[in-house]
């Protein structure tokens, strides 16, 4: 009787593994962009309550001028995976750096400066705008994302 061939041959393992080598290639470089864009997105949330007490701030105060980081009722912002270094809170600018990088692995970050609109009978929202690193389509929010 005939023996019958068990088992993959050289050129099917090579070709596996060729397309496991694609996949990776593709897969590894997509999974740090996700991992970036999600800590952009935590650090965004993160400074949320910050920027609601700012806006309670100016309210009472009539002015950004003294709403800082543990003073007329913002709260002092901790460090995180997703914020690394609070640069500061001052007069309603909040500065921090974040979790998120860029593809060279500098730290994005965000630098939200509140507007108050100038509207007939004053305006009720305050419109922040962020100047930070961040604002990278690629690793960090796209555009209308994270106040960019």
């Amino acid at each position: 009787m005939k023996q019958v061939q068990k088992g993959f041959t050289l050129i099917e393992l090579m070709i596996v593994v060729a397309i496991i080598g694609i996949l990776a290639a593709i897969a590894i470089p997509q999974y740090g962009n996700y991992i970036s864009r999600t800590r952009a997105a935590g650090a965004a949330a993160e400074i949320a309550s910050v920027k609601t007490a700012i806006a309670l701030c100016q309210s009472e105060l009539g002015t950004l001028t003294g709403c800082s980081s543990g003073s007329n009722g913002v709260p002092t912002l901790a460090a995180s995976k997703n914020i690394t270094v609070i640069t500061s809170v001052t007069n309603g600018v909040i500065s921090v750096t974040t979790g998120a990088t860029a593809t060279d692995a500098t730290p994005l970050t965000i630098i939200d400066t509140p507007t108050i609109p100038t509207v007939a009978g004053g305006g009720a929202n305050i419109l922040w705008t962020n100047s930070g690193s961040s604002c990278d389509a690629t690793r960090g929010f796209k555009s209308g994302q994270g106040d960019c």
